[in-house]
């Protein structure tokens, strides 16, 4: 009896442990949005965002605002009215060969340079398929930081 109610309580103080761990990401709902020094729109505005579907990684929660990271490592606070659940990437090697198919061996349809956002539409094991301006294909997803 023992015994159980140890191995109960450890898997309740796991998932407790891992959930308050759990970090996420978004992307930016508009073109134009606030990061700010702490959550509420009292605190002063740190960067201006200009770049819809920009993924970041959200951190910490309070009222309604988000504790985020971007891929250049800046923190800080948006309200969660301008955040959205689409799938993006930006790439983060210096040169990423769009393919045709999830395979190096398919045709190469264009180089992505480093920092460009691309739409996620699908990912599978190590690859996700990606729109990028007018060009769609697969990506490796090792070489990408967002929502995937």
């Amino acid at each position: 009896m023992l015994r159980i109610i140890i191995i109960i309580s450890s898997i309740f103080l796991f998932e407790t442990y891992s959930f308050s761990q759990d970090e996420y990401f978004l992307t930016l709902r508009y073109n134009e949005v606030n990061l700010r020094q702490g959550p509420s729109r009292e605190y002063p505005i740190k960067i201006f965002y200009k770049k819809k579907f920009l993924p970041v990684l959200i951190q910490e929660r309070s009222d309604n605002f988000r504790k985020i990271r971007d891929h250049e490592n800046n923190t800080g606070w948006i309200h969660i009215s301008q955040l959205s659940k689409k799938k993006a990437a930006i790439v983060i090697d210096d040169k990423l060969i769009m393919f045709k198919s999830p395979t190096v061996y398919s045709k190469p349809i264009a180089i992505l340079k480093k920092g460009r956002l691309t739409k996620i539409l699908k990912c599978k094991e190590n690859w996700c398929k990606a729109k990028s301006d007018t060009y769609k294909g697969w990506l490796k997803k090792d070489s990408l930081w967002g929502r995937l």
